[in-house]
């Protein structure tokens, strides 16, 4: 998520999610960090959407929470996918379809919309005309020279562009360290033709629900094998419904069927696309593997996982393979097959860019700093001064005047944890909390004293959760005596507990090399 901000005026382009990690106990989605500018959503103009992935469009329900009538901006399929996604969040939106070659004015600034390729249809790349200076914002892209749907990048556009002066280049990172060009996306199909003509049993395809041309690579394999598909998951079942109504998926005929027809079709003539490629918990493919799921698979049966693992998902998603496995199935996947390529533009393809557009300034974004940090070194290679390459993380403030961009400051800039139905409330505290208590365990210690005299009534008594010794291994800890010397300067029950907590974690600590959560409670009587 980018904020653009003139004259007091605000333009926000691409509102996405993060996905929780080990160290995320509990938490659904992540949020980017808008309390910045919560108090100012009088001044949003617009929101443009790239495309139509969930990192680039999930948190956009949450946005409008806070202002409902912001009009959105959108090529057709993505902003179908963000329609859905409001229903459920039962928001009425006021969307603008737009295409490439469109132009709009968003208050002080002009968009207009370029074509560009990448893992989804209709993506586009936005160029932002201000009085500040001009703006290329790519979105994700790649250069693609053979897609699918025969809709390249437009390099010319980015010529066009480069001629009336790029001032700023925000362009994507995360293939910055690879080096050439990415594979075309058509070289997919073979492979897949080969591992269908090798299956004896069913196939079980795991891809991203939002990932039209794959799944299209997979029903075209189906069809030509005298195999039947059936959609697994809300979301797929969702999103590939909408894609084949306005005409980015092309089923052949007779070739989708419902998963009501699984137990009536042979394995041999079956074929199953379902969600969890990144080994999410709750989605089709883990509940498979831990047969939690009416769909089974064993022996003689292939899973393919047609898409790349995003950095911090590999043991989830290990761990998927390795439960599939076991119950026999044979698994593919990128590290033994061709089954996956990027939807992200190489360090040769982001260097041709620099070479046509001639940006004043660059700023890299999308990608962690290992990969802003290669795509800012490519933007020096290609002649632009070091000085004008911006390497900024969350939160910092690129200035944009007179032709010359700098880092100026920055805001206050976490992340907004979806818990439940809570968002932003579950802070990075709590988040330790659960952590220890996952990793540690927990021992409550309670005790009842008398509030005149601070004599102890009751206790103290100790319980142990998530521990592996035994209670009884608190049998040799004296809490009485550390209690009794506090109660004669008794003040209040917070001073026990204190005291408590105090002498509890010295003896896990020394005793049984622990840090659990302790919680001690001292009731007056």
């Amino acid at each position: 998520m980018t904020v653009f901000e003139i004259n007091g005026k605000l333009l926000i382009v691409d509102a996405g999610v993060l996905f929780p990690e080990d160290n995320h106990p509990g938490v659904d989605l992540i949020l980017p960090d808008i309390n910045n500018i919560k108090d100012r959503m009088q001044d949003v103009v617009g929101i443009v959407l790239t495309h139509g992935h969930e990192d680039h469009i999930g948190a956009v329900p949450y946005v409008l929470r806070m202002r409902e009538d912001i009009p959105i901006y959108g090529s057709e399929l993505c902003l179908a996918f963000v329609e859905a996604k409001l229903k459920e969040h039962r928001i009425k939106a006021k969307t603008i379809v737009v295409k490439e070659g469109d132009v709009q004015k968003l208050g002080p600034f002009e968009c207009e919309f370029v074509a560009v390729n990448h893992s989804i249809p209709d993506a586009l790349a936005v160029f932002i005309r201000t009085v500040a200076g001009n703006v290329l914002h790519t979105g994700d892209f790649k250069m693609d020279q053979l897609p699918l749907d025969g809709r390249i990048t437009d390099l010319r556009a980015f010529a066009r562009l480069g001629e009336e002066g790029v001032d700023l280049f925000m362009t994507d990172s995360t293939n910055a360290e690879v080096p050439g060009f990415t594979t075309h996306e058509r070289e997919i199909g073979p492979v897949l033709d080969t591992v269908f003509g090798q299956s004896r049993g069913k196939i079980v395809v795991a891809s991203f629900a939002s990932h039209v041309h794959r799944i299209q690579q997979v029903l075209d394999a189906a069809a030509r094998h005298g195999r039947k598909v059936v959609m697994v998951g809300r979301s797929m079942v969702r999103n590939m419904g909408l894609a084949a109504d306005l005409g980015y998926l092309n089923v052949p005929d007779g070739v989708l069927v419902d998963l009501k027809a699984v137990a009536s079709l042979p394995d041999d003539r079956l074929v199953l696309i379902a969600t969890g490629s990144q080994g999410e918990p709750m989605a089709a493919l883990s509940r498979i593997a831990n047969r939690d799921h009416k769909v089974e698979v064993g022996p003689g049966d292939t899973v393919i996982f047609a898409s790349s693992l995003i950095p911090g998902n590999e043991n989830s998603v290990f761990r998927v393979i390795n439960g599939l496995m076991r119950l026999g199935a044979r698994v593919v996947h990128q590290g033994n097959a061709k089954v996956h390529v990027s939807g992200h533009a190489s360090a040769g393809e982001l260097l041709y860019c620099y070479n046509i557009v001639r940006p004043k300034n660059v700023m890299p974004v999308h990608g962690e700093i290992r990969h802003l940090v290669a795509n800012g070194a490519l933007a020096v290679q290609t002649g632009v001064d070091p000085d004008r390459v911006m390497l900024a993380e969350d939160g910092v403030v690129v200035d944009l005047s007179e032709g010359v961009a700098r880092i100026v400051g920055a805001v206050p800039c976490g992340y907004l944890y979806v818990d439940g139905s809570s968002v932003g409330e579950i802070t990075d505290a709590e988040l330790k909390d659960r952590l220890i208590l996952a990793e540690e365990g927990f021992i409550s210690v309670f005790a009842v004293v008398d509030s005149s005299s601070g004599e102890i009534v009751a206790g103290p008594h100790i319980q142990a959760r998530g521990m592996a010794e035994d209670e009884s291994v608190f049998d040799q800890l004296d809490l009485t005596g550390p209690l009794a010397e506090a109660a004669r300067d008794y003040r209040d029950a917070h001073q026990l507990e204190q005291v408590l907590r105090r002498a509890v974690g010295q003896f896990a600590s020394r005793k049984l090399r622990r840090r659990p959560m302790i919680i001690p409670v001292v009731i007056e009587t």
